[in-house]
């Protein structure tokens, strides 16, 4: 007979999450590392009891607020690309309504996490519960089903065997490259504490293989010809790059061949910057020398990536009319993008395949390559040496505050600091290895064109849903991840306001991260984006109801948490509070006031917003006229 074991639900979800394992290239090592929480009624007496009575092996950490630890939890398997994760676990009600945003943003970059929401009642006897919703239609549904349209897979369970089945489903999902993202389990919660004889077959130590799906070798022979007879290819190296780890296989290709390699938010860093070929940032929020190659390239080989609208520059940055494309992508839906020749499987892997295939090809470029870099590095250069100019300032942002405005700005926050000056100076003086994380705002583009990773896997930036109030969650799972390294949050007034909450678990864990806030008193990169389409600045500063510029000391804010902290306004006291906060073993904060407007701009980039048809005025409509004459150039699938 089947040997059994008598366990409360929420037990025997604990149980089976302390045996799970995942084997990459022949490593094994655990899948779930710990468990954030905030407990609350309806998973405090399930899940709760069931970790204080035996936790096994994972780590449990409590959170501040359910989006801010979720946050973490995404970009600690962010960071881990892919390869471990963290669960969370909430209330019902607005506690489970809170993860929403996170797994959103979880489901739009590819990142799995594991929500246990806990939910009402199986039995519906006490119903209506505390924070529980009505609907007169259906007695079914619950908040947790607003997680369902941003879960790669959603469960509810109301009965104690459900689970087996249901978490089965769950890690191959979890596990699963293709599929990778959030994954909710609600459970009732009269069901977590509910028992049941549990099969002990099910709390075996159960390893999850992610084995390198290979192409066939229909797919090789069309990618090396599509290669072959190309004269000008570009390799667009996107975030399934850098999780599939073809950081020596993507230089091997580009050294021999002569490819540039062209990047997106998410497959930044997984080559190093100082490659020679590495051109960096493409699209919106790409530099001038990606951009002038990818409008001549004949091909364009995406390896990872999902060509959102910014890589793309809203399906302008191509020559639609004579460039072809070739995907390789492990999601069948991904590479079949832009009416490519796509190549289902991994990208590791089929780059390793497709290199002999390659013998004795060279692309045209010639020395082209070498010559753009050297021109983008000049102007890298540049930005790195703006200086402020009270009579004249002619900022990189074409459509911009009068020079009375921003002289307001210089007295009221006591600076007369550009932010890309800034970023440059912070890129030259952290240590090599640290990790920066940002997501939001206008930071993306500075970063993404003038950020220069040095060392693989050392950019955490997340821009597939621009989340704000990432940033300084993030920092505390990109540490939980990276323990040996320091760990910078970039963030942003606006969205150091939003959410900030896991500063506080940061520095109550010991897990030190540095928060590098730039305060230019507003929302800085919707204000450009409304300016540069015809509007006036319009609720996007940071203004009281006397008009007056908001100065915060954000300083004193994260000083009262516990964190060391840093005010600068110049150049060498930013590189002083830097160097001293290496030394620091509590998280930092380095509060910087930076001139609005002072961020770069477009390179050769368009991105199609929805700009008014019908204004009374002359610039909106400019600009409407502008947008429409663009939209024609785009491609339209």
């Amino acid at each position: 007979m089947m040997k059994k074991i008598r366990l409360t639900t929420a037990q025997a979800l604990v149980k089976f999450l302390n045996q799970q394992y995942i084997s990459v290239d022949g490593v094994e090592k655990p899948f779930v590392e710990g468990v954030f929480n905030i407990f609350g009624h309806g998973n405090v007496l399930g899940i709760g009891q069931a970790l204080e009575q035996d936790a096994g092996r994972l780590k449990v950490i409590q959170g501040k607020n359910e989006q801010g630890m979720a946050l973490a939890a995404v970009a600690y398997a962010k960071q881990k690309l892919r390869q471990s994760i963290y669960a969370v676990t909430t209330s019902v009600g607005p506690g489970s309504a809170n993860l929403v945003t996170a797994a959103a943003t979880a489901m739009a970059n590819n990142i799995p996490v594991l929500f246990l929401p806990g939910d009402t009642f199986a039995t519906r006897q006490p119903d209506p519960v505390l924070q529980q919703i009505e609907q007169e239609h259906s007695l079914a549904i619950t908040t947790n089903d607003a997680l369902k349209p941003v879960s790669r897979y959603w469960d509810r369970i109301t009965r104690p065997e459900q689970l087996m089945s249901s978490l089965i489903r769950a890690f191959e999902v979890l596990t699963n490259p293709a599929t990778a993202g959030p994954v909710t389990i609600a459970i009732a919660q009269d069901v977590e504490g509910e028992a049941y004889d549990y099969d002990a077959a099910f709390f075996q130590k159960r390893v999850h293989y992610l084995d390198r799906k290979e192409p066939v070798q229909r797919e090789l022979e069309g990618a090396a010809k599509l290669i072959k007879e190309s004269k000008r290819p570009v390799i667009l190296v996107g975030g399934g790059a850098k999780y599939s780890q073809a950081r020596d296989v993507l230089i091997e290709l580009s050294e021999k061949h002569n490819i540039p390699l062209v990047e997106t938010q998410a497959g930044k860093s997984t080559v190093e910057f100082q490659f020679k070929n590495n051109l960096g940032g493409l699209g919106v929020t790409g530099n001038l020398a990606a951009n002038k190659l990818a409008k001549k390239a004949d091909l364009i080989i995406g390896v990872g990536t999902r060509y959102t609208d910014f890589a793309t520059s809203s399906k302008t940055a191509f020559d639609w009319d004579n460039a072809k494309f070739l995907n390789i992508n492990v999601s069948r839906f991904q590479a079949y993008k832009l009416d490519a020749f796509p190549v289902v499987a991994d990208a590791k892997v089929t780059l390793e395949k497709l290199a002999p295939l390659l013998e004795g090809y060279e692309t045209t470029y010639g020395d082209e390559i070498q010559q753009l870099k050297e021109e983008w590095n000049a102007e890298r250069d540049r930005l790195s040496k703006v200086t402020f100019n009270r009579e004249n300032f002619v900022p990189e942002i074409k459509d911009h505050f009068s020079q009375d405005v921003l002289n307001e700005y210089a007295d009221v926050l006591n600076t007369e600091l550009p932010q890309t000056t800034a970023l440059i100076a912070i890129n030259d003086t952290i240590d090599a290895d640290s990790v920066i994380v940002a997501a939001a705002g206008s930071l993306p583009g500075d970063l993404q064109r003038i950020w220069n990773p040095t060392v693989e896997n050392t950019y955490n930036l997340e821009y597939g849903y621009s989340c704000m109030g990432y940033e300084i969650s993030g920092a505390l799972g990109a540490k939980l991840a990276e323990p040996d390294k320091e760990v910078y949050s970039l963030v942003g007034d606006g969205s150091f306001l939003m959410l900030h909450s896991e500063l506080v678990t940061a520095i109550q864990y010991g897990q030190k991260i540095n928060v590098v806030l730039f305060d230019n008193s507003g929302f800085g990169c919707i204000n450009n984006l409304q300016m540069g389409n015809g509007m006036g600045s319009y609720y996007t500063e940071f203004r009281t109801h006397d008009n007056q510029i908001l100065n915060i000391d954000y300083a004193k804010v994260a000083e009262a948490y516990g964190a060391k902290t840093y005010r600068v306004n110049t150049i060498e006291q930013l590189k002083a509070a830097i160097e001293d906060a290496k030394k620091q073993t509590v998280s930092t904060l380095i509060e910087i006031k930076v001139l609005p407007k002072t961020m770069t701009d477009g390179y050769e980039s368009w991105w199609n917003v929805g700009v008014a048809e019908v204004s009374e005025s002359e610039a909106v409509q400019k600009a409407y006229n502008e947008t429409a004459e663009m939209r024609e150039k785009a491609k339209q699938y």
